[in-house]
């Protein structure tokens, strides 16, 4: 496997410097996953960016962490899946919501479950999503805008997942407490 480069301010493209001091302040470390795509500036800065923007949308503490996690976890994403339950934990988000994320059982609302079952479909469809289940989604109680902030969550978690995939992210000490590994399937 390629070896990536763990960067910090002294090995970091000189673009990316001021990005891994926005993890800092952020994170009060640079996750190591900022410290590989640091390699691009133009990824961090976008994986930063969208973040944030993510972070704004109409969904609570316990929504984000739905869209988040749901994508995590259909990614196997050995990387986000500790980090986002880290994160859920620090946000005061219940455990119940993130245990089910992490094991693929029923989550403790209908309204969250419609916005796993959603968020699926979007991953699993490719946008592709018919009618029905769009239509099961606006009944759930969510809207046309939440339709569209799921695209933008799952666009960030393509970015992360995709590039822990690529380089074998390891996981920062203060996620290992929440190591995952999927679900074995049946073969």
């Amino acid at each position: 496997m390629t070896e990536f480069t763990l960067h910090d301010a002294t090995t970091a493209p000189e673009a990316s410097k001021p990005l891994l001091a926005n993890s800092v302040a952020a994170f009060g470390m640079i996750p190591n996953l900022h410290a590989v795509m640091a390699e691009s500036p133009q990824l961090l800065e976008a994986y930063q960016r969208i973040h944030a923007l993510f972070q704004e949308t109409s969904f609570d503490k316990e929504e984000l962490t739905v869209v988040w996690q749901t994508v995590n976890v259909e990614n196997s994403c050995h990387y986000c899946v500790p980090a986002h339950s880290a994160i859920a934990k620090s946000e005061g988000v219940d455990d119940a919501v993130t245990n089910a994320l992490r094991n693929q059982t029923a989550l403790p609302t209908a309204k969250l479950e419609a916005l796993r079952t959603f968020t699926l479909r979007v991953v699993r469809d490719r946008g592709h999503v018919d009618e029905a289940a769009v239509q099961a989604f606006l009944n759930a109680g969510y809207t046309k805008q939440n339709i569209l902030e799921v695209v933008l969550g799952y666009a960030q978690k393509v970015m992360s997942n995709y590039t822990n995939h690529l380089a074998d992210t390891p996981v920062d000490r203060p996620f290992q407490k929440f190591a995952w590994e999927p679900a074995q399937t049946a073969a």
